[in-house]
């Protein structure tokens, strides 16, 4: 039994009885939800594999890739801007109005309820790369097979597992959100339209049943595929290469090629090293175009009280050596 194992059984038993932190999970998922997680990660990623002969042959036209940038830019913003810098670190304050937008289009990356999305990130950054963190790529050591069997678990196996991550201790304050509640049992409505939307666009725009037809694999499965294996290949790759300008606890590194598919979110030694900084790309040339927006919805008036990185903030996570 591990040290980190021993120092966690005195906080569980404190849970069970009621005089300390409530437990990391809460059981399993039910059945109906695991099996939505199946759909939803495996349909899509057989659309990505059949994309390529796809493209090569049929099917692929402007309308499919201008709705499939339009659904990739706002699914994907919705995670970085909503899920994680607003609702999960708390780094801006903005209005109802936009806080309802960003959960929906969160959303419709079909990445999972809300709330459920916040929890595990939430307990991602308590525990990074310690027991407990709920996608670490160093689950299973550091040998080569370790590292390969923790880069399967990090990217995508972890979402096969049915624990629960415990939402009332890791995302009490969205709980008591009626509205954002709301929103996030809506989540199965959201997923409808995130696949419907573009085929009515795409047949409507051609006028054809082909074009719906065509812009609900591409701008539909394909496009959540691909954003379903960039967000996490900030959990698996961004954990394990790149490099570590930063003081972290943790294996977070920042890896460039990630940044403008992610938009920004692949900065992530900087982000674990200062969770609540609006801007992950602190450093100069690094393109971050979730802060843009934040900076963009500030400027509007959308968004106040933005924790902008400043010589405080970076003084005191920059690290005396740099790490790769």
């Amino acid at each position: 039994m591990t040290a980190a194992t021993e120092s966690a059984e005195p906080a569980a038993s404190q849970a069970r009885s009621g005089s300390g932190p409530k437990p990391l999970t809460v059981g399993s998922k039910p059945r109906i939800a695991q099996m939505s997680v199946y759909l939803f990660v495996l349909v899509p990623l057989v659309a990505l594999i059949a994309a390529v002969p796809a493209a090569w042959g049929w099917g692929l036209g402007m309308v499919d890739i201008s709705l499939a940038v339009v659904f990739y830019v706002a699914s994907g913003l919705g995670v970085t801007v909503g899920f994680h810098r607003l609702f999960t670190h708390g780094s801006f304050k903005t209005n109802r109005g936009v806080k309802v937008a960003l959960a929906i289009s969160g959303m419709t990356a079909v990445q999972g309820p809300l709330i459920t999305w916040v929890a595990d990130h939430r307990r991602h950054h308590a525990y990074s790369d310690r027991e407990g963190d709920p996608h670490s790529p160093w689950r299973f050591g550091s040998s080569p097979v370790a590292l390969a069997k923790g880069f399967w678990h990090a990217h995508m196996g972890w979402l096969f597992e049915r624990t629960l991550t415990n939402t009332d201790r890791f995302a009490p304050d969205l709980l008591k959100d009626r509205v954002l509640a709301r929103v996030n049992r809506l989540f199965p409505v959201w997923t409808v339209a995130s696949f419907v939307l573009p085929a009515i666009l795409g047949g409507l725009i051609t006028w054809s049943w082909w074009g719906a037809f065509t812009a609900f694999f591409w701008a539909g499965l394909v496009r959540v595929s691909v954003l379903h294996h960039i967000t996490w290949s900030v959990n698996s790759i961004c954990h394990m290469i790149g490099e570590r300008p930063f003081k972290s606890r943790d294996k977070a590194a920042n890896f460039w090629p990630l940044a403008l598919v992610s938009f920004g979110e692949s900065w992530h030694n900087s982000h674990h090293a200062d969770p609540t900084c609006a801007r992950h790309g602190v450093q100069k040339g690094q393109l971050d175009i979730s802060a843009r927006m934040i900076w963009m919805l500030e400027r509007i008036g959308w968004a106040w009280k933005v924790r902008w990185p400043n010589e405080k903030r970076l003084a005191r996570i920059a690290a005396t050596e740099n790490h790769s």
